[in-house]
């Protein structure tokens, strides 16, 4: 299972209007950190599959929907719960911060 590609045309049906709740990775190509978070963001995909839709976003490509939810450095993770966020990391952290958060979400 792959992370899911949100986009700034399929973010509100993909993210906002989706029935589980979503953890988006706000990312670049060029951003180190992410790359450092990227192994992690696809363990997750695949753990919590049918659970909660992870997936990330190019934030080069896709600068509306960073800037909507003021996005100023990356890695941003945004974890949604009926279309809210309601919990948010910046930067590189371990996988256990990402399912502890994770949990929550679902409990």
């Amino acid at each position: 299972m792959k992370p899911f590609t949100f986009t700034d045309g399929n973010f509100e049906a993909e993210a906002l209007k989706s029935d589980i709740p979503v953890v988006v990775d706000f990312w670049a190509a060029w951003c180190g950190p992410c790359r450092m978070i990227a192994p992690i963001i696809e363990e997750l995909a695949e753990e919590y599959d049918g659970k909660v839709k992870v997936g990330k976003l190019d934030v080069d490509e896709n600068q509306q929907t960073a800037i909507k939810y003021g996005v100023r450095s990356i890695p941003t993770v945004l974890f949604f719960k009926n279309g809210e966020v309601v919990d948010t990391v910046i930067g590189a952290v371990p996988k256990s911060v990402f399912v502890e958060k994770l949990e929550k979400l679902l409990g």
